[in-house]
């Protein structure tokens, strides 16, 4: 029996993709594929590693890091203040008001629904099984350790995400994945189990992927894997409610996030913060010149990754600056702008006015304003090419800075246990290198004199830093039971309570699960 369905007609479709171009596919006879003829060479495991990458992109219909309200991004972040809406998942998110009936939120997991794409917790059970293929190739020990390295970066990647938002996932064994046709219904795994598998992934990917200047503007770098575990540990340092009961963290993960925070420093992984933060958003300030980014996703106004931002936050009758109407989506909120100081570059990209249609200017008072509830987050740059490219634009979506592992390194050495005097002094001077950045003063000892006191200045400045790029201010928030507080503050919302801080899975989760697969509590 032919066992044609472990070869899916989208991995093949990108098989011969790059990441700026979609002009070398070719049709594939997919009737001729089978087993005992794919993949064989070098460059069919090439295609499926490719293939890895490929749900971590942006699009609208199946990207988890589409700038629309189909990423992860535009709903983690309309969670925290940064973004809100009058309406759809962006409405939702800014007051928790969801629940596992909510499919536009719960659908990033899985759904059953042709509405959407299908979710991401199955792209996992991919990349598990073309890390079989790798190992079941005929190809040098070496090589097969560069393709494995970046399959389980992407699984780490895609795996992170989804449990950051869920809670522990559903995950396939490879043993139950090559036998598609006996129905097994699988728990969810245990907080511990979920940490180690992403833990494995990306302490593998972190010594056998290339350093940065050794990676293609695009790929998967060492940096990234280990800027993942940063992310992970520092997850894993909070208390969470999960079906298993309440699970604590381990603070010693503090004392892990230090040790690779110093490493990402060091001059061989050649990363170094940009002068100009609004310039790292706006046309040009991507590729491989910019040693801040430690992970970004290249946009074409063609695709395979799009970004579309500028189209979900400008107004229905945007005439500024060379560009057209967008369809006005969403905003930020004027708590998130009025918390800036002033002088603050990173504010910049909040535009409190503009010039409409019939020339008249739009601002918060304006009768009827789009700009009610808050500024248009424009955090990318302008680009007249948007009129003619069907709302696209060429400005990369950047996941991943430099700045991160400054805010990180400070995060660690003010909560790891025994932080001493010198401990928070060293947190504030890196703090401080991010505000110079953003044309801030200097914060000072004497006013930071307790752990909680400089925890609040690097959460302060993770919300004005990081706004609209990975959505994980969210999490920040989590870790400290502090998400559910900023929302009752922004907006009262009778939704806000803590069980919110994890979303709920999808129904057809629960009832494919036969009983083994519980709902998050509360729900």
């Amino acid at each position: 029996m032919k066992k044609n369905n472990y070869i899916f007609a989208l991995l093949l479709a990108c098989a011969t993709m790059t990441f700026n171009s979609c002009s070398d596919l070719e049709p594939v006879d997919y009737a001729e594929i089978n087993p005992s003829n794919f993949p064989k060479t070098e460059s069919d495991i090439e295609s499926l590693v490719y293939s890895c990458y490929y749900p971590l992109r942006g699009s609208w219909w199946d990207g988890m890091f589409s700038t629309s309200e189909r990423g992860i991004q535009f709903l983690n972040d309309a969670t925290t203040g940064i973004l809100t809406g009058t309406f759809g998942e962006q409405k939702k998110c800014s007051e928790l008001n969801y629940f596992p009936e909510t499919t536009g939120i719960t659908w990033f997991y899985y759904t059953r629904s042709k509405q959407y794409s299908g979710g991401y917790s199955q792209k996992i059970s991919r990349c598990t099984l073309v890390l079989d293929d790798i190992a079941n190739s005929n190809l040098d020990e070496a090589t097969k350790q560069k393709y494995e390295a970046e399959v389980r970066c992407a699984r780490a990647f895609l795996s992170y995400m989804l449990y950051d938002m869920y809670g522990p996932l559903v995950v396939a064994p490879l043993e139950v994945l090559k036998n598609p046709l006996a129905e097994k219904p699988l728990p969810r795994l245990s907080r511990a189990e979920m940490v180690k598998f992403i833990e494995d992934d990306l302490l593998f990917a972190g010594e056998h992927l290339p350093l940065p200047g050794n990676t293609e503007y695009g790929r998967f770098s060492r940096g990234l894997a280990k800027m993942l575990l940063i992310r992970l540990y520092l997850h894993e340092t909070g208390d969470y409610k999960y079906p298993e009961g309440l699970t604590h963290g381990d603070k010693s993960n503090y004392d892990k996030v230090i040790k690779l925070a110093r490493e990402l420093k060091e001059a061989q992984y050649g990363y170094a913060l940009q002068s100009d933060y609004n310039a790292m958003f706006a046309r040009g300030g991507q590729g491989a010149g910019n040693k801040e980014i430690i992970f970004a996703l290249p946009c074409t106004y063609e695709g395979p990754t799009q970004n579309q931002w500028h189209m979900m936050v400008l107004p229905t009758n945007y005439a500024d600056h060379g560009m057209g109407s967008g369809w006005g989506t969403v905003t930020s909120t004027w708590y998130f702008y009025n918390s800036f100081e002033p002088g603050d570059t990173r504010r910049q990209g909040l535009v409190t006015s503009y010039k409409s249609s019939d020339g008249t200017i739009i601002d918060r008072n304006t009768p009827q304003s789009p700009l009610a509830a808050g500024p248009i987050p424009l955090k990318i740059g302008y680009d007249t090419g948007v009129k003619g490219s069907g709302g696209y634009t060429d400005i990369d979506i950047v996941l991943f800075r430099f700045a991160d592992v400054y805010l990180s390194l400070a995060e660690g050495l003010c909560m790891h246990q025994g932080a001493s005097t010198a401990d928070l002094h060293e947190a504030i001077d890196n703090v401080n290198v991010v505000r110079n950045r953003a044309g801030l003063p200097n914060l000072s000892y004497a006013d930071y004199p307790t752990a909680e006191d400089v925890l609040n200045a690097i959460l302060k400045e993770r919300w004005h830093e990081f706004w609209c790029e990975n959505g994980q201010y969210r999490s920040d928030l989590i870790r400290y039971h502090r998400l559910v507080p900023l929302v009752k503050t922004i907006n009262q919302s009778p939704y806000a309570e803590e069980y919110k801080e994890i979303y709920p899975l999808p129904l057809e989760v629960i009832t494919d699960g036969k009983g083994l697969v519980k709902q998050n509590p509360g729900y």
